[in-house]
């Protein structure tokens, strides 16, 4: 429920980062309205769209195949929130000013005004496709029905109150900090995730050389327990985790914060320099 929350959180948050910005640029901007309306409708569909044809893939794959779908499921989802961090790393700092100078643009009429729906959509489509990806990625983990509609409804209040009240000028924040924050957490969340994939992978007869169970720590903290399904959501842990879900997990977790760590450092290195 947690991990859940926090991803819907923040991709509610981006959207709601995107609109309020581009919004706030294009106030005195005669019937933006009905291109706000156009965009943020554009989106929803399409996401819609992308639910739909992964829930007829996921009933096509039901029985034989059903481990090999849950395995690309994950590797899926975890391959977008991985790109996702990656990008937010690196273009968190100027987003704000970007969409400020484009919602000018289109106020002073240099951009057409579906530009505006263009970019409402997109926004909306992708982080959309994520929490598509994600959920099906959570129910692919053995995620209940009740504790995703929980951590969804947290996540989708929470993004578009916080949103909300940034477009109202009533909060400030550090886009910074507030990244590179829960980019961390979303680092373990994608290293469970793959390791849980290749889990699968495992249980359908892939790299035995490597599916033996390195330790069995269930008597210390069960996977089943509260504490220990709130870990295994958050970060993957695994009570009896083989060689090849461990090899994963550390692979995914040091190549992650190898880049965006020292991507970090560089920003900062450069803006001491300039």
């Amino acid at each position: 429920m947690l991990s859940t929350a926090l991803i819907i959180f923040r991709e509610v948050f981006e959207i709601m980062l995107i609109l309020s910005v581009v919004i706030a640029a294009t106030k005195d901007m005669v019937g933006r309205q009905k291109w706000i309306y156009i965009g943020i409708g554009a989106g929803i569909l399409g996401s819609a769209i992308v639910a739909f044809f992964t829930d007829r893939i996921a009933n096509l794959a039901s029985g034989t195949g059903q481990e090999i779908f849950n395995a690309g499921i994950l590797f899926t989802a975890s391959l977008f929130i991985a790109w996702t961090v990656l990008w937010m790393q690196k273009h968190a700092r100027h987003i704000k000013t970007q969409f400020q100078l484009l919602g000018a643009d289109i106020r002073d009429g240099n951009t057409p005004f579906y530009a505006l729906s263009i970019v409402i959509a997109l926004a909306i489509l992708r982080e959309g496709t994520e929490i598509v990806l994600f959920t099906f990625g959570m129910i692919a983990t053995g995620e209940s029905w009740l504790s995703l509609s929980i951590g969804f409804a947290i996540g989708v209040g929470s993004g578009l109150l916080i949103g909300g009240l940034l477009y109202r000028g009533l909060i400030s924040f550090s886009s910074k900090l507030f990244f590179r924050g829960t980019s961390l957490l979303l680092i373990l969340l994608v290293a469970g995730m793959m390791s849980q994939g290749f889990g699968y992978l495992v249980s359908a007869g892939y790299f035995e050389s490597l599916s033996s169970q390195l330790w069995d720590s269930s008597w210390l903290l069960n996977e089943h327990g509260a504490f220990g399904q709130t870990l295994h959501a958050l970060i993957g842990y695994t009570a009896r985790p083989s060689a090849a879900q461990l090899a994963v997990y550390l692979t995914t977790l040091a190549a992650l914060l190898t880049v965006v760590n020292p991507l970090g450092i560089q920003l900062k290195r450069k803006q001491q320099a300039s």
